[in-house]
């Protein structure tokens, strides 16, 4: 039974574990650095053995998160849709993409994506050094070929030079997608008003927020048995009853197999307060939306999650658990000059 605020304290312990671009025994933890530390009750976060971090690799990646020169017309970044100020996220249901071509997805957050063990909705990519070739190519996002970006990175000589001194070599597709993940594998948020309760500063949360935390990990509303954990989810693939028909078949893009059809990765809900509007296509304005949805049971789709049932609140707990839910927003983490422009 998970109960207790003190739950998640207990969970962040237990080490995680994730693809990297090579083989788990040849990744290696790296020594701290102001951009690699980890929150207290955080596991270490594994490098790959060929794109362990250096302060090059990072300025490169970060370089290059915000050069709309990924995309084919020049007009959008991976920062376009993955705002620093919004915990990388976005506020709208879908991120238009180059000419203005409008997105399938809702733009999830980055924060902490360093320990997801697979990328995307329906977990089709297991390291953030391929995730980065998906929005490069995608149509309704960058619409480009890395090869050909290598190409225009060439003929810059301020690339060049900071490839160069990252990975020993010019700007190519191998250079582009470990840059990228390297700043990627920094963006770490854990300093919420939460966490600073978690680790003794008991006036961290307010009353209100207390009593959200309580009912969010009880029995009663079994939230945390999906969005448990350090990072508020267990990466798990679930339908919550969204639709009786989704538009989006989720999983089953992936797998083929119908069981998996509307079957979406469970989010983060770290700073999710920042990051409206909610479910994998936007379609929730506000988390009082998301509790009333959770509240109503969900609608009867086959591959509906058993833990989705109608749940009895009242005013007052569902005011508690939007409390709560605000007090996973990291301010720090929001405002952190390193990871802005």
């Amino acid at each position: 039974m998970r109960t207790g605020i003190t739950y998640v304290l207990l969970l962040a312990m237990l080490p995680v574990f994730f693809f990297s671009a090579c083989k788990k025994d040849q990744t290696q933890q790296q020594p701290q650095n102001p951009l690699l530390q980890i929150p207290p009750g955080f596991p270490p976060v594994n490098w790959p053995a060929d794109n362990a971090f250096t302060q090059d690799r990072w300025e490169l990646g970060k370089k290059l998160f915000f050069d709309p020169i990924l995309s084919i017309d020049g007009s959008i970044s991976c920062a376009s849709c993955h705002a620093p100020a919004l915990a990388f996220a976005d506020t709208i249901a879908f991120s238009p993409g180059v000419f203005n071509r409008p997105g399938t997805r809702n733009a999830p957050s980055l924060a902490n994506v360093a320990y997801h063990p697979y990328l995307l909705r329906e977990g089709s990519v297991p390291t953030l050094e391929m995730q980065v070739l998906v929005p490069i190519q995608e149509a309704n996002e960058f619409n480009h070929n890395i090869v050909d970006i290598a190409e225009i990175l060439k003929n810059m000589p301020e690339y060049v030079s900071m490839s160069l001194k990252a990975y020993n070599r010019e700007p190519d597709a191998f250079v582009i997608t470990r840059a990228l993940a390297t700043f990627q594998r920094t963006l770490i948020s854990g300093n919420a008003p939460y966490d600073r309760y978690l680790n003794g500063e008991k006036t961290a949360l307010s009353p209100a927020e207390i009593r959200g935390a309580q009912l969010f990990f009880s029995a009663k509303t079994d939230c945390s048995a999906c969005h448990g954990g350090f990072n508020f989810t267990f990466y798990g693939f679930e339908n919550n009853g969204l639709y009786d028909d989704y538009a989006d078949n989720g999983r089953e893009r992936l797998t083929g197999n119908p069981a998996d059809r509307a079957l979406f990765k469970t989010p983060s809900l770290r700073n999710v307060a920042v990051t409206p509007p909610y479910m994998h296509d936007g379609s929730m304005l506000t988390l009082e939306d998301v509790i009333e949805h959770y509240i109503s049971g969900g609608k009867a789709h086959p591959s509906k999650s058993p833990l989705i049932r109608p749940l009895s609140l009242s005013p007052q707990e569902k005011a508690d658990l939007v409390a709560f839910l605000n007090s996973l927003t990291d301010e720090t983490f929001l405002s952190n000059q390193a990871f802005n422009k």
